[in-house]
C-alpha cells in the first residue's frame, strides 16, 4: 500500500446507472455519486468513461484521489469486453488502478461476505451463478432474451405480451393483466382497430430489453391477485428454481444471494421464490443483494487483507 494511502474506491456499473461509494478501511463512507450507464458495450467506450470518471470525481469531491489505495469495478459483460480505462484512473490521478470483477461476482459479494455460494439473478436478464473462493467459477442461463434469461424482466415481458396476443387471437375481450400490458405499450393512443397489428409494432419499435419495462406491470397485477399475472410468477420461480440447480447440488447449505431488481427487493417473484429454495436447500442462508457499490468497496478493502464480515456489513446495507 502506498503510504498514505488510506481509502478505498468501489464501483457498481450497468446500462443505465453508475454508482460509486469511497470509504476508509475502518468503514467509514468518504463520499457517494451517481451517474449515468457506464456499461461501454451499451454506450460505447467514450461516453462509458465519461459517466464513470464524472461519478469517480464526485464521490472524491474534497479528498485527494491518491489516498486510493484499491479499487474495484463490477461491470456486466467486463470480463468479456474487458473495456481499457488506464488513461481514465491515470486522468484522475487514483493511488490505485480499479480491478474489473464480473457484475455476478459482485451480487455475490453484495449478499454475504462467505467466500463459496450461489447467486440467482432476476433483473432485466435472469441466469445463477457458482462462486467459490471469491472466485466466479461456473454460470446457468444468462443467454440473452433471444435464447434463454427465463425468469427474467423480459421473459415476464414477453410472455405477457404473448398473453395478450393470445386473448386478442381468440377474439376475446382484453381485461386484467392483458388490459395492463396493452396500455404499458401503446398509451393513451390505445389499440385502435387492428389491435393485433398495433400491439405487434409496440414491441418491434423498441430495443428487445426493453421488455423488461413491462415486468413491474406483471408484478402489480400480481400484487392485485390477477390470475394470469400470479400463474407468470409462478413459471418465473419455477425456471429460476430449475437455473439454480443446474449449478447447485441437493442438499448444499451455502448461502444462496438473490440479485437483481426482481429478486433483490420485496416483489411477489422474490416471494414466490423464496420458499422454493428453502424446501430445495433446507438450512441454506437466503440473502438479498445489498450495496453494489460498497460490495465493491469492500472486495477493494479484501484484496487488502481488511475484508472483514463488520466491514462488509458497514459498506454493503
Amino acid at each position: 500500500m502506498v503510504a498514505g494511502a488510506d481509502l478505498v474506491l468501489g464501483l457498481d456499473v450497468g446500462g443505465t446507472s453508475t454508482r460509486v461509494l469511497v470509504a476508509g478501511l475502518d468503514g467509514r463512507v468518504v463520499g457517494r455519486a451517481r451517474g449515468g450507464g457506464g456499461n461501454p458495450v451499451a454506450h460505447g467506450a467514450e461516453a462509458a468513461a465519461a459517466e464513470i470518471g464524472g461519478a469517480v470525481r464526485a464521490a472524491l469531491a474534497g479528498v485527494d484521489p491518491g489516498r486510493v489505495a484499491a479499487g474495484v469495478l463490477g461491470l456486466a459483460g467486463g470480463l468479456v469486453a474487458r473495456p481499457d480505462f488506464a488513461g481514465l484512473w491515470d486522468g484522475l490521478g487514483l493511488g490505485a488502478h480499479p480491478v474489473l470483477v464480473s457484475d455476478v461476482l459482485l451480487a455475490h459479494a453484495a449478499g454475504s461476505p462467505a467466500p463459496d455460494g450461489n447467486v440467482v439473478l432476476s433483473g432485466t436478464g435472469g441466469m445463477a451463478a457458482e462462486v467459490l473462493d471469491h472466485e466466479l467459477r461456473r454460470t446457468a442461463d444468462g443467454h440473452g432474451w433471444l435464447l434463454g434469461d427465463r425468469g427474467s424482466g423480459v421473459w415476464l415481458g414477453r410472455e405477457a405480451v404473448s398473453g395478450a396476443l393470445a386473448t386478442i387471437d381468440r377474439d376475446a375481450p382484453l381485461t386484467g393483466l392483458d388490459a395492463a400490458v396493452a396500455e404499458a405499450l401503446t398509451g393513451p393512443d390505445g389499440l385502435g382497430e387492428d389491435p393485433r397489428s398495433t400491439l405487434i409494432a409496440a414491441v418491434h419499435a423498441q430495443a428487445p430489453a426493453r421488455l423488461a419495462r413491462l415486468a413491474p406491470v406483471v408484478l402489480e397485477q400480481a400484487r392485485l391477485g390477477e390470475p394470469a399475472a400470479l400463474a407468470l410468477v409462478v413459471r418465473a420461480a419455477d425456471h429460476l428454481l430449475d437455473t439454480l440447480a443446474l449449478l447447485r447440488p441437493p442438499g448444499c447449505a451455502l448461502p444462496i444471494v438473490l440479485a437483481g431488481g426482481l429478486l433483490s427487493s420485496p416483489t411477489p417473484l422474490a416471494a414466490r421464490l423464496r420458499p422454493l429454495l428453502a424446501a430445495r436447500w433446507p438450512g441454506a442462508p437466503l440473502r438479498p443483494a445489498g450495496d453494489g457499490a460498497g460490495a465493491a468497496a469492500w472486495l477493494a478493502a479484501r484484496s487488502l487483507g481488511r475484508g472483514t464480515e463488520e466491514l462488509h456489513r458497514a459498506l454493503t446495507v
